[in-house]
């Protein structure tokens, strides 16, 4: 199949996004009013304004979409990232390209704000419910745009499908998705071997894992979340047009193929199908500016323009002129 059903990409002299620092391991640093993320005092109403911090140019409840970005943007993070971690490169860069962004820190353990995304996601996708609601009634917009990392990719699914967020959501960018899930999951490992040992304790075994990560299970492909999810026979939401960036080193979503979606209007993107040489594996996506360009083609497509590869494998090239 091809990977890429649009044209994304090419070479140019164009300067593109400048490189965000990311871990080379890929692991995820807890940011509090770091550099680039910010807070502020509560403001009437639930979340995300609750004492965590988001990214810098970010929860703007004033900006009003221009004529050239008509629909505010809503970030949705990753598994066990906030807003801050999880946005820190691409929050700025969408507000500096003129986007009223926002982003909300959902699915939170309780008494650890710095672990997002583990509750079930059904839970989580409420969350995103309220949030949307009060961004439309903020910014007088009727409908938002979605980008979406991980995690990010799957609970805003229920939302859209189950809880009537298709009607208001016009594009949804998803990087590294899994909308059938993953099969290379250690809790997958663990429970398959703790009910085959023990069947009889199978159910428990179940359920203490849930009470640490509600979501970690629902990911895995066959599970009961993706059953309900998709009863209806379809993947994509009716109405939202879809564009997916996938890349073939993703360590966690095995086969990285889970993230490809059939749907009107949808668009599937591998990254090294458009640089062969980019190493971005799951949580570089996020801070590479060849994904960037690829984010801001992916909304606003009338004026999209060549994604640059760049000298160095994984981080792109340099600064983008927005």
């Amino acid at each position: 199949m091809s990977s890429v059903e649009t044209d994304p990409g090419g070479t140019s002299q164009e300067k593109e996004p400048q490189a965000a620092p990311a871990r080379a391991d890929g692991a995820t640093t807890t940011v509090e009013a770091a550099p680039g993320t910010t807070t502020e005092a509560p403001r009437p109403g639930g979340k995300p304004e609750d004492g965590t911090s988001f990214p810098a140019g970010a929860n703007d409840w004033d900006c009003v979409p221009s004529a050239a970005h008509p629909r505010p943007l809503v970030l949705v993070h990753g598994l066990g990232a906030t807003a801050a971690e999880n946005w820190s490169y691409l929050g700025p860069l969408l507000h500096d390209a003129g986007y009223c962004v926002f982003a909300l820190t959902y699915g939170e353990l309780p008494g650890r704000p710095e672990f997002g995304g583990m509750l079930p996601m059904q839970e989580s996708a409420k969350e995103l419910d309220d949030f949307v609601g009060r961004v439309l009634a903020a910014t007088g917009a009727a409908q938002i745009d979605l980008l979406g990392h991980s995690e990010g990719t799957v609970m805003p699914q229920w939302w859209l499908k189950k809880l009537g967020g298709a009607a208001r959501t016009h594009r949804y960018v998803a990087m590294t998705p899994l909308y059938a899930g993953t099969t290379l999951f250690v809790g997958d490992t663990v429970i398959d071997t703790l009910k085959s040992l023990f069947p009889e304790g199978a159910g428990q075994a179940s359920s203490g894992f849930d009470g640490f990560c509600g979501s970690c299970q629902q990911f895995l492909n066959g599970s009961d979340f993706y059953e309900e999810l998709y009863a209806d026979g379809t993947v994509g939401a009716p109405g939202v047009l879809y564009t997916t960036i996938m890349s073939r080193y993703d360590e966690l979503v095995v086969p990285y193929s889970s993230g490809y979606i059939v749907a009107p209007g949808a668009t599937n993107i591998v990254v090294q199908d458009v640089c062969p040489l980019n190493l971005d594996e799951h949580v570089l996506v996020a801070f590479d500016p060849v994904v960037a360009r690829m984010i801001l083609n992916a909304l606003d497509p009338e004026h999209a323009t060549p994604v640059s590869c760049g000298p160095v494998l994984g981080l792109g090239a340099g600064p983008i002129n927005l």
